[in-house]
């Protein structure tokens, strides 16, 4: 068992130099805490639900590299609300790389993933620029998915799902599914929605199902502006107690540019649970991909990474999940080596203390070799938390 950082908050606060969320006198961060990192693999992309047993479960990739041809899903559970986490278990493995994992919870206590697996050619590592890899790394992959077993995995390239009745310890047969990045919601209705953006042509698709062993239909788009400069993805929605779904979508500047001015975070909502949606706009938080959560006092918390200096993620907080000011955003983390980061996740482990977690190396700033190309005995990222606590609402 991986046993988090024993510290207290003051000798942490003391040790980081840290104990307040910058943007906050009375947010404060308790602790940072590892999840689950290796020497030679590279994790990212967690996504994270709470189980019906109480258990927290974090679904994520670990893989070579980033663009590595083989990546497999893996699932690390807590049984004392964050305190300590379990070894990893793989729980999701085809001969292609698995590099998706979201997570929905159904009102049964049922998980439902939503994966995505995906088939690389020889040409798309040969079409990488000079500085993405080393040229040794570039000839294996080239080589490995010219096997006979990855060659004929073509069906395998596609969205797929997994439900699991025992609190993520086991998981049926995938069938198709649609890819969403950090997962879905169970509407107030009983029906299941997701946002999705790998087949949509630049704007953001809205599925539903009334159950996991329903085909998912397409019941809506948001259509998405200035297609020619940004790119539109990874969107997250949430349900709030009113009934209203609010949706935020990463936005990433054309040509790919992720320390652009332009990649603030944009939004939509919709109040007939999800048949349509306000077009879409953008918001003040510079950062991606959003994750949202509804706090124990209303207040909608969206988290996100932060690939600019200071490296790091950070989180905001909205009374209505529309309207979204600078003067709420927290900085969880501003010491990142370097901008391979992001996508946080958070969850409530209770009132007014949160968990956030997301990938990124686990050494200080300024401390790594190059990451372009990749120096080949750099710390790679691994998957982290970080446990902070913000003061509940009075009013």
């Amino acid at each position: 068992m991986f046993k988090a950082s024993p510290f207290a908050p003051a000798c942490l606060a003391l040790c980081l130099g840290l104990s307040h969320v910058a943007g906050s006198e009375n947010a404060r961060v308790l602790e940072h805490l590892s999840i689950y990192e290796k020497r030679d693999a590279y994790c990212a992309w967690p996504a994270i639900a709470r189980a019906e047993n109480g258990d927290l479960v974090v679904l994520f990739t670990r893989t070579e590299e980033h663009m590595a041809p083989n990546g497999e899903i893996l699932l690390s559970r807590s049984t004392d609300n964050g305190q300590t986490w379990l070894p990893p278990a793989i729980v999701y493995d085809t001969p292609i790389d698995d590099r998706e994992s979201g997570l929905t919870r159904l009102d049964d206590g049922r998980l439902l993933t939503h994966l995505r697996s995906v088939r690389f050619e020889t040409s798309t590592y040969q079409n990488l620029p000079d500085t993405a890899y080393p040229p040794e790394l570039i000839a294996r992959w080239s080589d490995y998915v010219q096997k006979p077993e990855y060659q004929n995995s073509t069906a395998l390239s596609r969205a797929w799902q997994t439900v699991s009745t025992d609190h993520g310890v086991t998981w049926s047969e995938p069938t198709p599914g649609v890819d969403s990045i950090h997962g879905g919601i169970q509407l107030q209705n009983g029906s299941l929605l997701v946002a999705s953006y790998r087949d949509d042509g630049g704007n953001i698709g809205v599925h539903a199902t009334p159950n996991p062993e329903t085909p998912w239909q397409k019941v809506a788009t948001v259509n998405c502006p200035q297609p020619e400069t940004i790119r539109f993805g990874e969107p997250h929605i949430l349900q709030l107690a009113s009934g209203r779904v609010i949706m935020m979508i990463r936005a990433t500047a054309k040509p790919y540019d992720d320390a652009s001015p332009r990649c603030h975070l944009w939004a939509s909502y919709s109040d007939d649970n999800g048949q349509s949606w306000t077009p879409a706009y953008q918001t003040p938080l510079w950062g991606y991909p959003p994750h949202l959560l509804q706090l124990s006092d209303g207040r909608i918390l969206c988290s996100y990474g932060y690939r600019r200096p200071p490296f790091g993620q950070r989180a905001c907080v909205s009374d209505d999940g529309i309207t979204w000011k600078l003067e709420n955003e927290f900085v969880l983390r501003d010491d990142a080596a370097n901008k391979d980061l992001g996508y946080p996740v958070s969850i409530e482990l209770d009132p007014g203390r949160i968990l956030t977690v997301y990938y990124q190396p686990n050494i200080p700033a300024g401390s790594n070799p190059a990451t372009h190309p990749p120096h080949p005995n750099r710390k790679k990222p691994g998957i982290l938390g970080t446990v902070w606590e913000l003061p509940l609402r009075t009013r």
